[in-house]
């Protein structure tokens, strides 16, 4: 709906109707973010993961904190509130109440997972975020914003008001996003410091900082089917987790830079590392005894399928197979890297439904298929093609799946429905993850 109003109206009308709209919830709601201290959080990829992580090392520090993200609203440790359909950042109301209830119950950090569209759309006015998180910024949603720089600029909004601005530099967006932020620039990545900054300030200003200071960089990383282990020297710590890949260190770090803005300890920071389990649907394994190893993750966009099935191919013992599918109505560009990615790294690929929405399910995975092709991918050799998600799920774990292998069931995760035509029907990835198992053990001759 909002999507054909942004079509339909001149974009000042757009934007005013979204502002009005913010405004009131503010004010109905007592302007609530006023006493809290708000910490934003967002990125094309990793920005679930990096508010858990940091919320996490709120608790391990003993401070009264709340978390609002993808998987839901955790009002002051109480358990976890769904948002609703393919919702990260609520609807400003929502979000405004979200503030009031964390603020009465105590709270007084509230980790906020914001998306481009929430900033665009003013769902987070008057959230007064102290602290802003970037992740990373990559080709998506530009179906929304149009292009990868007004993308990069909505995305930015977050960090106008801030007093530290947390950056990834080993991200493309790195050198764009310095002029735009605001506070205390702090970095974090996998790479090394580079030096001073060559980026300038507004107004041809100085260099908006001198690299080095306030930075984490790990070293000692190594991976396992297990977890992680790394050491964060600027902190002093070496931190042991269950979450797997390069990926993961580096949302590891912008949280505990985030964490360190805030005055949190390094003990604080590692243990809050350490007892971190990853989001619903973030690379979570399925454990039925089976004789090959079963995920279900989130990766939804070209860079996060990518990492996430790198990762997996560079711990699997055998091969590695992939279910996934492309959103309809949604970035149809990503859609042949997406499939490229599957064709590099998978050794079997299943192309199924992801939201096909009012698209034609066929055009949607004949642009995967191609990508998929591109690195020498032969139908019903390598690759297949099984609409049906219920029945992809199936094949990849009943047909393909040998002891040793790896299935990932990629896309859906957490989300209680997918979308055909303009409904949204019942849908539970670990349901039918679980089904498929049932019928494998029972074809195994163990019911």
């Amino acid at each position: 709906m909002l999507r054909k109003l942004k079509r339909l109206l001149p974009r000042p009308i757009f934007n005013a109707y979204h502002w009005l709209r913010g405004i009131l919830a503010v004010l109905l709601n007592g302007y609530p973010a006023r006493g809290l201290t708000v910490i934003g959080i967002t990125g094309t990829d990793g920005k679930t993961t990096t508010s858990h992580l940091l919320y996490s090392i709120l608790r391990a520090a003993n401070l009264p904190a709340s978390l609002i993200s993808t998987t839901g609203a955790i009002i002051h440790g109480r358990d976890n509130t769904p948002l609703g359909l393919h919702v990260t950042t609520p609807n400003p109301f929502e979000l405004q109440d979200f503030l009031r209830q964390a603020k009465a119950a105590g709270s007084r950090y509230i980790v906020l997972e914001t998306t481009s569209h929430g900033l665009a759309q003013y769902r987070v006015l008057g959230c007064n975020y102290q602290i802003g998180v970037i992740t990373n910024i990559t080709n998506e949603h530009l179906d929304y914003h149009g292009t990868y720089e007004q993308y990069l600029r909505d995305k930015a909004r977050m960090l106008r008001g801030v007093k530290t601005s947390v950056l990834n530099r080993d991200d493309r967006s790195y050198e764009k996003l310095l002029p735009l932020a605001k506070g205390k620039i702090v970095t974090y990545g996998l790479g090394p410091s580079a030096g001073p900054s060559t980026a300038a300030g507004r107004g041809g200003q100085p260099p908006l900082r001198v690299m080095g200071e306030g930075d984490l960089t790990p070293t000692g990383i190594s991976h396992t089917p297990e977890g992680t282990r790394f050491t964060i020297p600027e902190l002093g710590i070496t931190v042991s987790t269950r979450l797997m890949g390069d990926y993961n260190v580096a949302n590891m770090l912008a949280a505990a830079s985030a964490a360190r803005a805030l005055g949190v300890s390094p003990a604080a920071i590692a243990a809050g590392l350490e007892a971190a389990k990853a989001p619903p649907g973030r690379l979570e394994r399925v454990e039925r005894g089976q004789p090959f190893s079963v995920f279900v993750d989130f990766a939804h966009t070209s860079n996060g399928l990518d990492s996430v099935l790198k990762m997996l191919h560079d711990v699997k013992e055998k091969r590695l197979i992939v279910v996934f599918g492309c959103a309809g109505e949604r970035d149809p560009f990503k859609r042949f890297p997406m499939g490229a990615s599957a064709g590099k790294y998978a050794d079997l690929t299943v192309i199924t439904a992801e939201d096909p929405r009012t698209e034609e399910l066929d055009r949607i995975t004949d642009e995967a298929a191609r990508g998929v092709e591109s690195e020498g991918g032969v139908l019903n050799e390598t690759y297949f093609r099984i609409p049906d998600r219920t029945e992809a799920i199936a094949f990849a774990i009943q047909q393909l799946a040998q002891e040793g292998d790896v299935v990932v069931t990629t896309g859906k995760a957490h989300e209680r429905s997918m979308c055909f035509g303009t409904t949204e029907y019942p849908w539970d990835e670990f349901a039918a993850v679980h089904a498929a198992l049932d019928e494998y053990f029972a074809m195994k001759g163990r019911a």
